[in-house]
């Protein structure tokens, strides 16, 4: 099942338009046109997997903060909530590879 709620769409837009501001203007010019270099999608997929991973290390140490006690409530639930989003974030990304996979692999030849 295709994840499609609307938290993990506005991230993934977000995250589309920031990755597009900061490869924006790295283009070389061939006559008239400019030709936008940027990322791969390999990279792009591997830094998305490597916030994934820095957030649910960070939600981690909040609750083991306040399982000490050095966390306050505020910042538990942010934690939580974060962590949630990215993985219904990661889940979505999960499940729009493997339909694009399936897609590709009914493809006639």
């Amino acid at each position: 099942m295709v994840d499609t709620s609307p938290i993990s769409a506005t991230q993934a837009y977000t995250k589309a338009l920031e990755q597009a501001a900061e490869s924006k203007g790295s283009g070389t010019t061939v006559g008239v046109d400019e030709v936008k270099t940027g990322p791969s999608f390999s990279e792009l997929l591997s830094e998305a997997g490597e916030d994934a991973i820095a957030q649910g290390l960070e939600s981690e140490k909040t609750s083991l903060q306040s399982l000490t006690g050095e966390a306050g409530l505020v910042d538990i639930v942010t934690a939580v909530s974060s962590a949630e989003v990215t993985l219904e974030t990661v889940v979505s990304v999960r499940d729009r590879v493997i339909q694009a996979y399936q897609d590709i692999i009914k493809m006639p030849i």
